[in-house]
């Protein structure tokens, strides 16, 4: 910071030009003197043999704000209620979220690799014989192959995705079926 700031150029443009020069020359040796002066009476100096080193402060530029900080937003009617009843990011630990025993409801323990995987999902443990290069058939899976029920075209490499879809399909159809009651029993025409 300069305590010697520059007049204004109106003053300094009235000046003839020797004395501009000699005004202009007086703030700067002011100014050099101010830097000087800062500097060694802030900066730890040290000697060594190599010579007389300072070790000069970090860079900083201060900025003013143009306009005021921001006021923290209000909690909505659902976050105060949220906190209340300790659920969502307000339920467990300090940083926010669930319990750990309530996010390992969705994990299972894999022998094999020894690691929690989840239940289902992606890399889920439902998922775990899809992508098996070789897969051991039972004798109703043998028996259906031979008699030529297993279907044309299909392979016993894919056998395990498609069990689980054909399982996804035939539950989705209960539920379809389950509404189309429930809308029944109510009175309401299909």
């Amino acid at each position: 910071m300069d305590p010697n700031p520059l007049p204004s150029t109106s003053s300094l443009l009235a000046q003839p030009l020797s004395a501009r020069n000699l005004t202009l020359h007086a703030i700067a040796r002011d100014g050099a003197q101010s830097l000087l002066t800062a500097l060694l009476t802030t900066c730890p100096i040290t000697s060594d043999r190599d010579g007389v080193t300072m070790t000069l402060p970090a860079a900083t530029n201060p900025l003013p704000r143009w306009k005021p900080l921001p006021k923290p937003k209000q909690p909505t009617t659902w976050e105060k209620f949220a906190r209340k009843k300790g659920i969502g990011k307000f339920a467990g630990s300090a940083k926010g979220g669930a319990v750990l025993e309530e996010r390992r409801k969705n994990l299972v323990y894999d022998e094999e690799s020894g690691e929690w995987v989840k239940k289902w999902g992606y890399k889920g443990k439902n998922k775990a014989g899809e992508g098996d290069w070789l897969v051991e058939l039972d004798d109703d899976t043998v028996k259906r192959e031979k008699d030529g029920f297993g279907g044309e075209g299909r392979t016993v490499r894919g056998e395990g995705r498609r069990e689980r879809v054909d399982r996804i399909r035939r539950q989705d159809r209960r539920q379809r079926n389950n509404e189309r009651k429930g809308r029944k029993g109510q009175g309401g025409k299909t």
